[in-house]
């Protein structure tokens, strides 16, 4: 089996990302950043040890990962974290999953995009979303009507549609993501919810799901790594509802049931995670991010031997 950084085998993922299905549409002027077929969304990339990271973006875009995603949930200086990693790598567009719109002012977000080197721009997509509000605490108000002032005021500081999408789980959010932006990133989905937003969106649109990934072929631990990483959010009102429009009853979901678990990240070995992107990609997902579920932290090793082991299956 060739390893991840054989030149045959990055010529493989080279050719892939290419040939993949997410479409190059133009809403304006502005060319969409390519995000290839399959990247990876880490945690550790953004709040892990910045040497390590550096190292490890830059391997994982040899690999052929289309796309690094880092989350931006709790403001901080993402845009400093996303030329940090623009900088370690040669090919990867640099995502944000998701943009804390609370967080950060669109003017100055879109300044600072607009003062990129070309080059750059062309390597950057803007995942934005609402958050929560036991996040965002008493300023939280109606999450649509703020996404939308939101976006007009993108337009109106010079932040092309073409370079943003929305973290929009439910149908008012993604009608918002059809109409005024590249598409959507949904996160803890199931394929199901895939086949449910492509109909949303329609054709031309980016769907990017996120997908939690466990290697690891014994049910119990398996399991136990996912409901880890899912504890944090169950309390979480836009997470619930996803889930309870496709099918998940209030019990189970409190409950972390293996049904829920099951449907939300794919566990087993590597041809089993895999057969769970393809199911995404059947249910009309362009790009799938994977994010490595390891139960180790920021152990960005413990995340690399993951996504490893899915480049070269």
């Amino acid at each position: 089996m060739k390893t991840l950084l054989e030149p045959g085998a990055i010529s493989l993922m080279r050719k892939a990302k290419a040939q993949c299905s997410v479409p190059r549409r133009q809403l304006g002027r502005t060319p969409m950043p390519s995000l290839g077929r399959i990247g990876v969304w880490s945690m550790e990339l953004r709040f892990g040890d910045a040497g390590q990271a550096a190292h490890a973006a830059a391997e994982l875009d040899e690999m052929g990962y289309g796309t690094l995603w880092i989350p931006g949930g709790i403001g901080g200086d993402v845009t400093g974290d996303i030329e940090r990693l623009l900088d370690a790598t040669r090919h990867a567009t640099i995502a944000t999953g998701i943009l804390n719109i609370w967080k950060h002012d669109p003017e100055e977000i879109a300044a600072w995009w607009n003062g990129l080197a070309d080059g750059r721009k062309e390597r950057v997509f803007l995942g934005l979303g609402v958050s929560h509000s036991h996040i965002v605490g008493e300023a939280y108000a109606r999450p649509l009507t703020v996404m939308s002032s939101y976006l007009d005021r993108l337009d109106d500081a010079g932040l092309p549609e073409e370079v943003r999408c929305l973290a929009a789980l439910g149908p008012k959010m993604q009608a918002l993501a059809r109409d005024r932006s590249a598409g959507s990133h949904p996160y803890l989905v199931s394929p199901e919810h895939t086949r449910s937003a492509r109909e949303a969106l329609g054709p031309g649109r980016i769907l990017a799901p996120e997908q939690g990934v466990v290697l690891d072929e014994d049910p119990a631990s398996a399991r136990e790594k996912a409901r880890g990483a899912l504890s944090q959010y169950v309390q979480y009102p836009n997470y619930r509802n996803s889930w309870q429009r496709l099918g998940f009853s209030v019990a189970e979901i409190d409950a972390l049931d293996d049904r829920l678990v099951d449907s939300l990240f794919a566990w087993g070995d590597v041809a089993t995670i895999k057969a769970r992107l393809d199911d995404h990609w059947a249910a009309g997902a362009d790009h799938v991010c994977i994010q490595a579920v390891t139960g180790k932290g920021l152990d960005i090793e413990a995340s690399m031997e993951v996504w490893r082991a899915v480049a070269a299956g």
